[in-house]
């Protein structure tokens, strides 16, 4: 073997391990801490306002939307997958994709393409199966997507998507990292 071929095969995988995960935290969101930082000119829904949110959702979801919702919940502990878009593993834009696939919708397969399909609401606005969007790593790129699921009576919007984390799972517009990556909505259907 030639001297130090080795190690700039090494060299040469370490950067692609470190390309590989960057990739991954910036794509579908991530598992760090918020801060409490306002950045650019990215519009945050305090949590606080969130709570006392008055929404204008009457709890009423068509057959179609109940029937995404439902095909969505089949997903919840399917792992997070890097360009998935299968049963065996979903990242945030694969995961709206197919769900919308299944009930004969179709979505554009980017997040950032997503964001600008449909009709951009207010936040007081939303149902379930309008989409959410976020910006994982700061600033105001969209990087994340999840489909409404549900609104509580207090206004907590939650909503099922796929985090590099944990998997398809629901989570709530009142957690402070997801509270403060949001970016916006829009209806689609």
């Amino acid at each position: 073997m030639i001297p130090g071929l080795f190690e700039k095969n090494l060299k040469i995988k370490q950067i692609s391990v470190l390309l590989i995960a960057s990739a991954l935290v910036v794509s579908c969101g991530s598992s760090k801490n918020a801060s409490s930082k306002k950045t650019g000119t990215k519009t945050v829904v305090k949590a606080e306002n969130l709570r006392k949110l008055d929404s204008k959702f009457d709890g009423k979801i068509s057959r179609s939307v109940s029937d995404i919702l439902k095909d969505a919940e089949r997903y919840i502990g399917t792992p997070y997958k890097f360009g998935g878009n299968t049963a065996s593993g979903f990242d945030c834009s694969g995961f709206t994709v197919k769900v919308f696939e299944e009930n004969d919708f179709s979505l554009p397969r980017r997040s950032t393409d997503q964001a600008d399909a449909g009709k951009k609401i207010d936040i007081k606005e939303v149902k379930p199966g309008d989409l959410l969007f976020f910006a994982t790593a700061g600033g105001s790129r969209v990087s994340h997507v999840g489909i409404v699921h549900n609104i509580g009576a207090d206004g907590e919007v939650k909503f099922i998507h796929a985090s590099t984390s944990k998997g398809v799972m629901i989570s709530s517009l009142n957690e402070k990292y997801w509270n403060k990556a949001y970016l916006h909505a829009q209806r689609v259907l």
